[in-house]
């Protein structure tokens, strides 16, 4: 997925969960569903998991459709399709969404990432084993001289979101608001979101130090044990929205990142269609530290969404088994076996 921006999709939407009792359905009720295949790793991969346990668990006629974001969520908001956004970052159009749930064409079913999507400023974790102040911000400014920069030998480096991201806007202005530059620090512009990934590649490798911008759920953090620099302060959604993820903000004040709301959206039509998938929907979701480490076996194994969801579903059992009943689990085992 190209990165938008976590920050730019946080925060301010306050989607609510409807919970649905668990009736007794007839094992066809659930029908035809068609599921949005959005074209980053993460998604892909739910939305394969989704459609397979659909299937079989449910007994629905699921079809996996090509999605992006907004594209998606206005065709869900105006034409009721598809049935299932499984990834759905709601506030990269929030005032759609928000309007769409207000007049009941829209359902929040769950949480795809249980913690949301997560930013913040990194280091790499064996540095901070050498330097255990390195976890605070405090601590990284007592050490600028360790972060060498790649041109000038008299700044130290902070990476940067790549220009033309919206992420570029928010991790410049904490840059300006913890006054990195004035204690040496250079504001990298990577260039692209594969060589920033790639300057931490690089920094592991050589186990040299590093700082800088990341997000998460990622291939990057589940190869890469990196430690978040803590500033010292809570997140202040106030702050985020109105300054930090604005260009012209010019005073910027130091706050963590909030985290980024990831949901699985559905149309009403589907809700009331299958109210037993919809409390699977509503109980199947991942951690970042899952997602992450299902993302680097995506990238070492240079695998599809399918190959994922077949992987997942086989090696990390203890995971989806808890989403299903035990007769619901037979029948998906039952269908691996045949693959």
């Amino acid at each position: 997925m190209k990165f938008a921006s976590l920050a730019s999709l946080s925060l301010s939407l306050s989607l609510f969960v409807i919970a649905y009792p668990s009736v007794a359905a007839d094992k066809d009720q659930c029908g035809k569903v068609t599921l949005a295949d959005m074209n980053w790793n993460s998604a892909t991969l739910i939305a394969h998991i989704d459609q397979f346990v659909l299937t079989h668990a449910f007994h629905c006629k699921a079809e996996l459709v090509p999605g992006d974001t907004m594209p998606t969520g206005a065709s869900m908001i105006e034409k009721g399709e598809p049935d299932i956004a499984p990834e759905f970052w709601s506030n990269s159009m929030k005032e759609a969404i928000d309007k769409g749930i207000s007049e009941r064409r829209l359902l929040v079913a769950g949480k795809a990432l249980s913690e949301g999507g997560e930013e913040g400023f990194w280091v790499p974790e064996y540095l901070v084993r050498q330097y255990p102040e390195l976890k605070s911000i405090e601590g990284v400014l007592k050490h600028t001289k360790l972060f060498e920069h790649p041109e000038y030998s008299d700044k130290s480096a902070f990476y940067g979101c790549p220009a033309g991201w919206n992420c570029q806007i928010s991790a410049g202005n904490l840059f300006k608001a913890l006054k990195l530059g004035q204690v040496g620090f250079d504001l990298v512009d990577p260039g692209s979101g594969a060589a920033l990934s790639g300057s931490i590649a690089r920094a592991y490798e050589r186990q040299e130090p590093w700082f800088g911008y990341y997000w998460a759920p990622t291939a990057v953090l589940g190869k890469y044990r990196m430690v978040k620099v803590d500033f010292g302060v809570k997140p202040d959604i106030k702050e985020f929205l109105s300054c930090t993820t604005q260009a012209d903000c010019l005073s910027p004040q130091v706050t963590m990142y909030p985290p980024s709301p990831v949901n699985t959206l559905v149309t009403a039509s589907f809700a009331q269609q299958s109210p037993e998938a919809m409390g699977y929907l509503g109980r199947r979701s991942f951690t970042n530290q899952q997602m992450n480490q299902l993302l680097a076996w995506m990238e070492d194994s240079q695998a599809d969404g399918e190959m994922a969801m077949e992987y997942f579903l086989r090696e990390h059992q203890d995971v989806w088994q808890a989403w299903l009943t035990d007769a619901q689990v037979e029948q998906v085992v039952q269908a691996l076996k045949r693959l």
